[in-house]
């Protein structure tokens, strides 16, 4: 089975940048938002970055041309999933609000099509099971920004079949990414890692142990982290990080995933990193 067209579900963040890349590589797509708002910002911010690529001599002028054209923006879950044979999900990381996204697209979608979550740390077996098809349900879990970091993790879910798995597999190669297989547990490979490194940096500055600036300084010229734990956090959005410290918590039962007082207080007081202008840093 070859993938003809998509359908991405969100356009923020990562929607946008999974939408960017599949129509960069000639494959049609239909990215889904909830207001028209958000879908124009969404095709505002890819039109920004294949400027940005134009301006580097990366792409033609004709290139962003004919990659915005395969971008059909639109409201309808019902209209966008029903002539596609992959629809990536990439929503908040809440699962009462995947739950819903997932009902939709099985109500609509073609029998043949494959199902993906960009899901960061919800188990890929519990998402499979809103639909009737969990052999045919995946994670692909990008990274920011999409169009430039090349990992795809591929979470196998308890039922996800083989032939799902090689399609999937097959697609990110033609993306230029290099897909790399994990199994469905909290966090994957990447955010089992990376949170608790964030978590514990936070616990640092929690603790007076040093500024966040010091923090990063010392990951960067110690460990030869291009990007400091608390920039990378800000840059995440704590709120995400929050909502994954929090799946991993709940999932393994351990307290080493304890998400730091901190943090919580942050995402309380709507200091969330880049997003909203203040996070460890600022950026107003």
């Amino acid at each position: 089975m070859d993938i003809k067209k998509v359908a991405v579900i969100g356009g923020g963040t990562m929607g946008n940048g999974i939408a960017h890349v599949f129509a960069m590589n000639r494959i049609p797509v239909n990215l889904i938002e909830t207001k028209q708002e958000f879908a124009d910002k969404a095709m505002a911010t890819i039109d920004k970055n294949l400027e940005r690529m134009v301006s580097k001599e990366k792409i033609s002028a004709e290139d962003k041309v004919t990659t915005l054209d395969s971008i059909n923006a639109t409201l309808s879950i019902a209209e966008g999933v029903k002539d596609v044979d992959l629809i990536v999900e990439a929503v908040p990381e809440n699962f009462d609000i995947k739950k819903s996204v997932w009902e939709a697209v099985e109500a609509n979608a073609q029998d043949h099509a494959i199902f993906a979550s960009n899901t960061s740390s919800i188990s890929i077996t519990k998402l499979a099971a809103l639909t009737g098809r969990p052999e045919k349900f995946i994670g692909m879990h990008f990274f920011n920004p999409v169009p430039v970091m090349k990992l795809v993790e591929i979470v196998r879910g308890l039922e996800t079949d083989d032939e799902t798995y090689n399609v999937v597999e097959k697609t990110s190669k033609l993306l230029a990414k290099v897909p790399v297989p994990v199994n469905d547990f909290p966090g994957f490979v990447s955010n089992r890692v990376l949170m608790p490194m964030i978590n514990e940096a936070i616990f640092c500055v929690h603790e007076g142990v040093a500024t966040p600036e010091n923090v990063d300084e010392v990951m960067k010229l110690g460990m030869a982290h291009p990007m400091g734990p608390l920039r990378l956090a800000d840059f995440i959005g704590l709120d995400v990080c929050l909502d994954i410290l929090n799946v991993l918590y709940e999932g393994f039962k351990d307290p080493k995933y304890r998400p730091a007082p901190l943090l919580v207080k942050m995402v309380d007081a709507g200091k969330l990193g880049n997003k909203t202008g203040e996070g460890f840093y600022n950026y107003k």
